[in-house]
Protein backbone atom coordinates (compact mmCIF):
# COMPACT_ATOMS: atom_id res chain seq x y z
CA UNK A 1 0.00 0.00 0.00
CA UNK A 2 1.30 3.46 -0.83
CA UNK A 3 0.51 6.85 0.63
CA UNK A 4 0.74 10.27 -1.08
CA UNK A 5 4.19 10.67 0.51
CA UNK A 6 5.46 7.23 -0.48
CA UNK A 7 8.12 7.02 -3.21
CA UNK A 8 6.77 5.98 -6.57
CA UNK A 9 7.31 2.31 -7.35
CA UNK A 10 10.12 1.82 -9.83
CA UNK A 11 8.83 1.18 -13.31
CA UNK A 12 9.90 -1.56 -15.65
CA UNK A 13 13.01 -1.04 -17.78
CA UNK A 14 11.22 -2.36 -20.86
CA UNK A 15 11.44 -0.15 -23.95
CA UNK A 16 8.89 2.62 -23.67
CA UNK A 17 8.36 2.23 -19.92
CA UNK A 18 10.11 3.93 -17.05
CA UNK A 19 11.66 6.58 -19.28
CA UNK A 20 10.89 10.23 -19.80
CA UNK A 21 9.36 11.48 -23.02
CA UNK A 22 6.80 9.92 -25.31
CA UNK A 23 6.74 6.20 -25.89
CA UNK A 24 8.22 5.06 -29.21
CA UNK A 25 5.08 2.93 -29.59
CA UNK A 26 2.81 5.97 -29.95
CA UNK A 27 2.48 5.26 -33.69
CA UNK A 28 1.83 1.52 -33.93
CA UNK A 29 2.47 1.61 -37.67
CA UNK A 30 6.02 2.76 -36.95
CA UNK A 31 7.45 0.50 -34.23
CA UNK A 32 10.97 1.15 -32.90
CA UNK A 33 13.97 -0.84 -34.09
CA UNK A 34 15.24 -3.63 -31.85
CA UNK A 35 18.94 -2.93 -31.37
CA UNK A 36 19.68 -6.29 -29.73
CA UNK A 37 18.03 -8.29 -32.51
CA UNK A 38 19.85 -6.32 -35.19
CA UNK A 39 23.18 -6.92 -33.47
CA UNK A 40 22.51 -10.64 -33.25
CA UNK A 41 21.68 -10.78 -36.95
CA UNK A 42 24.45 -8.55 -38.34
CA UNK A 43 27.53 -8.68 -36.12
CA UNK A 44 29.70 -11.68 -36.93
CA UNK A 45 33.41 -12.31 -36.24
CA UNK A 46 35.50 -11.67 -39.33
CA UNK A 47 32.70 -9.83 -41.15
CA UNK A 48 32.45 -6.14 -42.01
CA UNK A 49 30.02 -4.95 -39.35
CA UNK A 50 31.72 -4.67 -35.95
CA UNK A 51 29.26 -2.63 -33.86
CA UNK A 52 25.72 -1.31 -34.21
CA UNK A 53 23.91 1.26 -32.11
CA UNK A 54 20.35 2.57 -32.41
CA UNK A 55 19.61 5.98 -30.88
CA UNK A 56 16.17 7.51 -30.52
CA UNK A 57 17.26 10.93 -31.77
CA UNK A 58 20.35 12.80 -32.87
CA UNK A 59 21.35 15.78 -34.93
CA UNK A 60 23.18 13.85 -37.62
CA UNK A 61 24.45 10.27 -37.66
CA UNK A 62 27.21 11.39 -40.05
CA UNK A 63 28.39 14.07 -37.61
CA UNK A 64 28.29 11.60 -34.70
CA UNK A 65 30.33 8.99 -36.56
CA UNK A 66 32.79 11.62 -37.78
CA UNK A 67 33.63 12.28 -34.12
CA UNK A 68 34.01 8.56 -33.46
CA UNK A 69 36.24 8.20 -36.53
CA UNK A 70 38.63 10.84 -35.17
CA UNK A 71 38.68 8.90 -31.88
CA UNK A 72 39.78 5.78 -33.76
CA UNK A 73 36.49 3.87 -34.08
CA UNK A 74 36.99 0.72 -36.15
CA UNK A 75 35.71 0.01 -39.62
CA UNK A 76 32.23 -1.45 -39.63
CA UNK A 77 30.75 0.85 -36.98
CA UNK A 78 27.04 1.42 -37.70
CA UNK A 79 24.90 4.15 -36.17
CA UNK A 80 21.14 4.23 -36.76
CA UNK A 81 18.83 7.02 -35.59
CA UNK A 82 15.07 6.78 -35.24
CA UNK A 83 14.95 10.54 -35.81
CA UNK A 84 17.39 13.20 -37.04
CA UNK A 85 16.89 16.92 -36.60
CA UNK A 86 19.99 18.12 -38.48
CA UNK A 87 20.43 15.52 -41.21
CA UNK A 88 22.18 16.72 -44.34
CA UNK A 89 22.18 15.69 -47.97
CA UNK A 90 24.27 16.68 -50.94
CA UNK A 91 24.98 20.40 -51.42
CA UNK A 92 24.26 20.85 -47.68
CA UNK A 93 20.52 20.31 -48.13
CA UNK A 94 18.57 19.49 -44.96
CA UNK A 95 16.91 16.14 -44.40
CA UNK A 96 13.91 15.95 -42.06
CA UNK A 97 11.28 13.26 -41.56
CA UNK A 98 8.91 12.07 -38.81
CA UNK A 99 10.43 9.70 -36.22
CA UNK A 100 10.70 6.03 -37.32
CA UNK A 101 9.37 6.86 -40.80
CA UNK A 102 12.55 5.86 -42.58
CA UNK A 103 16.06 4.50 -42.34
CA UNK A 104 18.54 7.12 -41.15
CA UNK A 105 22.00 5.68 -40.65
CA UNK A 106 25.71 6.07 -41.17
CA UNK A 107 28.53 3.55 -41.46
CA UNK A 108 32.24 4.02 -40.84
CA UNK A 109 34.63 2.63 -43.45
CA UNK A 110 38.42 2.35 -43.63
CA UNK A 111 39.03 0.86 -47.10
CA UNK A 112 42.22 -1.19 -46.90
CA UNK A 113 44.37 -1.24 -50.03
CA UNK A 114 42.21 1.31 -51.84
CA UNK A 115 43.89 4.52 -53.07
CA UNK A 116 42.23 7.61 -51.65
CA UNK A 117 41.50 8.92 -55.15
CA UNK A 118 39.03 6.03 -55.53
CA UNK A 119 37.09 6.88 -52.36
CA UNK A 120 34.75 8.92 -54.54
CA UNK A 121 33.19 5.64 -55.68
CA UNK A 122 31.86 4.90 -52.19
CA UNK A 123 28.62 6.94 -52.42
CA UNK A 124 27.98 5.29 -55.78
CA UNK A 125 28.61 1.89 -54.19
CA UNK A 126 26.15 2.66 -51.38
CA UNK A 127 23.52 3.79 -53.88
CA UNK A 128 23.97 0.68 -56.02
CA UNK A 129 23.65 -1.59 -52.98
CA UNK A 130 20.51 0.15 -51.71
CA UNK A 131 18.86 0.22 -55.14
CA UNK A 132 19.52 -3.49 -55.68
CA UNK A 133 18.14 -4.26 -52.22
CA UNK A 134 14.93 -2.32 -52.74
CA UNK A 135 14.31 -4.01 -56.08
CA UNK A 136 14.75 -7.44 -54.52
CA UNK A 137 13.26 -7.04 -51.03
CA UNK A 138 10.67 -4.28 -51.40
CA UNK A 139 9.64 -5.10 -54.97
CA UNK A 140 10.08 -1.45 -55.98
CA UNK A 141 11.90 -0.74 -59.21
CA UNK A 142 14.42 1.96 -58.32
CA UNK A 143 17.05 3.93 -60.16
CA UNK A 144 19.92 6.27 -59.33
CA UNK A 145 19.97 9.84 -60.53
CA UNK A 146 23.64 10.77 -60.83
CA UNK A 147 25.46 10.54 -58.61
CA UNK A 148 23.40 8.75 -55.97
CA UNK A 149 19.85 10.03 -55.49
CA UNK A 150 17.50 7.05 -55.09
CA UNK A 151 14.41 7.36 -57.28
CA UNK A 152 11.17 5.52 -57.98
CA UNK A 153 8.44 6.28 -60.49
CA UNK A 154 5.14 7.19 -58.80
CA UNK A 155 2.12 8.36 -60.80
CA UNK A 156 4.28 8.48 -63.91
CA UNK A 157 6.84 10.85 -62.36
CA UNK A 158 10.35 10.25 -61.04
CA UNK A 159 10.35 10.89 -57.30
CA UNK A 160 13.17 10.92 -54.77
CA UNK A 161 13.20 8.07 -52.25
CA UNK A 162 16.42 8.89 -50.51
CA UNK A 163 19.95 10.17 -50.70
CA UNK A 164 23.52 9.42 -49.69
CA UNK A 165 26.27 11.61 -48.28
CA UNK A 166 29.89 10.55 -47.70
CA UNK A 167 32.51 12.51 -45.77
CA UNK A 168 36.15 12.03 -44.79
CA UNK A 169 36.99 12.09 -41.09
CA UNK A 170 39.98 10.80 -39.15
CA UNK A 171 41.33 8.98 -42.18
CA UNK A 172 38.01 7.13 -42.53
CA UNK A 173 34.95 7.51 -44.73
CA UNK A 174 31.58 8.09 -43.09
CA UNK A 175 28.74 7.14 -45.44
CA UNK A 176 25.23 8.26 -44.54
CA UNK A 177 21.91 7.07 -45.93
CA UNK A 178 18.47 8.62 -45.59
CA UNK A 179 15.63 6.53 -47.03
CA UNK A 180 11.91 7.38 -46.87
CA UNK A 181 10.05 4.22 -45.88
CA UNK A 182 6.56 4.93 -44.53
CA UNK A 183 6.05 8.65 -45.20
CA UNK A 184 2.47 9.47 -46.11
CA UNK A 185 1.59 11.95 -48.85
CA UNK A 186 0.90 14.77 -46.39
CA UNK A 187 4.29 14.22 -44.72
CA UNK A 188 6.48 14.57 -47.82
CA UNK A 189 8.95 17.45 -47.47
CA UNK A 190 8.65 18.45 -51.15
CA UNK A 191 6.31 17.41 -54.00
CA UNK A 192 9.18 15.66 -55.80
CA UNK A 193 9.76 13.23 -52.90
CA UNK A 194 8.15 9.86 -52.25
CA UNK A 195 8.45 6.86 -49.95
CA UNK A 196 8.47 3.10 -50.31
CA UNK A 197 4.91 2.99 -48.99
CA UNK A 198 3.70 5.45 -51.64
CA UNK A 199 5.62 3.54 -54.31
CA UNK A 200 3.66 0.37 -53.47
CA UNK A 201 6.42 -1.55 -51.70
CA UNK A 202 5.78 -5.19 -50.83
CA UNK A 203 7.28 -4.52 -47.40
CA UNK A 204 8.00 -1.43 -45.35
CA UNK A 205 9.39 -3.40 -42.41
CA UNK A 206 12.43 -1.39 -41.41
CA UNK A 207 14.43 -4.18 -39.70
CA UNK A 208 14.06 -6.35 -42.80
CA UNK A 209 15.17 -3.52 -45.07
CA UNK A 210 18.05 -2.48 -42.82
CA UNK A 211 19.47 -5.99 -42.55
CA UNK A 212 19.21 -6.51 -46.31
CA UNK A 213 20.83 -3.15 -47.15
CA UNK A 214 23.79 -3.75 -44.82
CA UNK A 215 24.34 -7.28 -46.10
CA UNK A 216 24.17 -6.22 -49.74
CA UNK A 217 26.57 -3.35 -49.13
CA UNK A 218 29.03 -5.59 -47.26
CA UNK A 219 29.15 -8.00 -50.21
CA UNK A 220 29.70 -5.28 -52.82
CA UNK A 221 32.19 -3.46 -50.60
CA UNK A 222 34.20 -6.66 -50.22
CA UNK A 223 34.40 -7.07 -53.99
CA UNK A 224 35.35 -3.41 -54.45
CA UNK A 225 38.13 -3.43 -51.83
CA UNK A 226 39.45 -6.77 -53.15
CA UNK A 227 39.88 -5.02 -56.51
CA UNK A 228 41.67 -2.06 -54.83
CA UNK A 229 38.67 0.13 -55.60
CA UNK A 230 38.91 -0.39 -59.36
CA UNK A 231 35.37 0.29 -60.68
CA UNK A 232 35.88 -1.93 -63.73
CA UNK A 233 37.58 -4.93 -62.09
CA UNK A 234 35.10 -4.95 -59.22
CA UNK A 235 32.10 -4.69 -61.55
CA UNK A 236 30.86 -1.55 -59.81
CA UNK A 237 30.87 0.73 -62.84
CA UNK A 238 28.69 -1.48 -65.08
CA UNK A 239 26.38 -2.28 -62.12
CA UNK A 240 25.91 1.41 -61.43
CA UNK A 241 25.50 2.36 -65.10
CA UNK A 242 22.71 -0.21 -65.44
CA UNK A 243 20.80 1.59 -62.65
CA UNK A 244 21.68 5.19 -63.48
CA UNK A 245 18.55 6.98 -64.70
CA UNK A 246 20.59 9.96 -65.89
CA UNK A 247 22.43 8.19 -68.71
CA UNK A 248 21.14 8.71 -72.26
CA UNK A 249 18.98 11.62 -71.07
CA UNK A 250 19.03 15.31 -71.87
CA UNK A 251 20.25 17.09 -68.75
CA UNK A 252 20.80 20.53 -67.35
CA UNK A 253 23.69 20.64 -64.88
CA UNK A 254 23.99 23.50 -62.40
CA UNK A 255 27.74 23.90 -61.93
CA UNK A 256 29.67 25.72 -59.19
CA UNK A 257 29.95 29.43 -59.84
CA UNK A 258 26.37 29.69 -61.16
CA UNK A 259 27.37 28.13 -64.46
CA UNK A 260 25.10 25.81 -66.44
CA UNK A 261 25.76 22.94 -68.82
CA UNK A 262 23.15 21.60 -71.27
CA UNK A 263 23.53 18.38 -73.21
CA UNK A 264 23.14 14.60 -73.20
CA UNK A 265 24.52 12.46 -70.39
CA UNK A 266 26.45 9.85 -72.36
CA UNK A 267 28.65 8.06 -69.82
CA UNK A 268 30.07 7.74 -66.33
CA UNK A 269 33.87 7.69 -66.54
CA UNK A 270 36.44 5.76 -64.53
CA UNK A 271 36.52 8.52 -61.92
CA UNK A 272 32.75 8.44 -61.39
CA UNK A 273 32.22 11.71 -63.26
CA UNK A 274 29.17 12.27 -65.44
CA UNK A 275 30.16 12.87 -69.07
CA UNK A 276 27.86 15.36 -70.81
CA UNK A 277 27.98 15.82 -74.59
CA UNK A 278 26.95 19.31 -75.64
CA UNK A 279 25.27 20.09 -79.00
CA UNK A 280 28.66 20.98 -80.52
CA UNK A 281 29.87 17.42 -79.88
CA UNK A 282 32.25 18.31 -77.05
CA UNK A 283 32.33 15.96 -74.03
CA UNK A 284 32.46 17.53 -70.59
CA UNK A 285 33.24 15.44 -67.47
CA UNK A 286 31.30 16.73 -64.45
CA UNK A 287 32.63 15.91 -60.99
CA UNK A 288 30.12 17.97 -58.99
CA UNK A 289 26.85 19.62 -59.89
CA UNK A 290 23.10 19.55 -59.52
CA UNK A 291 21.56 17.54 -62.36
CA UNK A 292 18.06 18.13 -63.75
CA UNK A 293 16.57 15.58 -66.14
CA UNK A 294 15.20 17.66 -68.99
CA UNK A 295 11.90 16.49 -70.47
CA UNK A 296 11.22 17.14 -74.18
CA UNK A 297 8.81 19.98 -73.37
CA UNK A 298 11.46 21.62 -71.16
Amino acid sequence: MTTPDSPRPRRSGLRGFGHGGPSPWTDLERPPLDERALRLDLLRPGKLWTSLDVVSETGSTNADLAVRAKDGAPEGTVLVAESQHAGRGRLDRRWNAPPRSGLFLSVLLRPQGVPMERYGWLPILVGTAVSATLDRIAGVRTGLKWPNDLQAVVDGQERKLGGILTELSGGAVVAGLGLNVSLRADELPVPTATSLALAGAETTDRPTLLRAVLREFAELYGEWTAAAGDPHASGLLPAYAARCTTLNRQVRVQLPGERELLGEAVAVDADGRLVVRTPDGARHPVAAGDVVHVRPQD
